[in-house]
């Protein structure tokens, strides 16, 4: 979700985050989120594309931070407050987290291609791509992966985000996070 501070950023209202509580409340009574509910609260369902569900599931498992298949409460209000208010140094670890869908630290090409045909297919309505996922990762790994060694690391991943707007632009996870969550509190499920 997007990594740009300042412009663009609305406030959430007390009377929101409220709401937020009420509905996990409503939708989880156990207090866990399992996958489908998330899928559910974020709009996404059957009839949704499979690259709006891929995506959604690598956020769902970026969120879930003691790994159980679930997100309580608390990883919920650490996600909400990430995307809606979080420093970009933790925003770009956020993003380092979805892009790693292995876990094991490191991104590799393949993971990040499949990002970014993700992203380019539930964005194209937006902005066309002028290149491919392909040729984005290509161009990624030139500027970002220091050592060569076909991986990028978390450091490479934020120093490179951080030192070139285009690897910055290209790496963000940007799908306006707080004003899909400004609409979407207003809506039932």
């Amino acid at each position: 979700m997007g990594q740009s501070q300042g412009s663009g950023n609305q406030e959430v209202a007390l009377d929101q985050i409220q709401e937020l509580y009420r509905r996990f409340a409503s939708e989880c009574p156990s207090g866990k989120l399992h996958l489908h509910e998330f899928k559910r609260i974020f709009g996404v369902s059957s009839e949704s594309s499979a690259e709006e569900s891929a995506y959604m599931e690598n956020v769902f498992r970026s969120f879930d931070s003691n790994q159980d298949n679930t997100i309580d409460f608390m990883e919920y209000v650490a996600a909400v407050h990430l995307v809606l208010r979080g420093r970009l140094e933790d925003k770009l670890r956020w993003s380092f987290k979805v892009f790693d869908r292995d876990g094991n630290g490191r991104v590799d090409k393949d993971e990040v291609t499949h990002i970014l045909q993700i992203i380019s297919k539930i964005k194209k309505h937006e902005n066309p791509p002028c290149a491919t996922p392909e040729q984005i990762c290509h161009r990624i790994f030139e500027l970002v992966d220091k050592n060569n060694d076909g991986q990028i690391s978390l450091d490479e991943f934020m120093e490179g985000a951080q030192q070139d707007s285009w690897v910055m632009e290209q790496l963000r996870l940007d799908v306006r996070p707080t004003g899909w969550f400004i609409e979407h509190q207003t809506q039932k499920c």
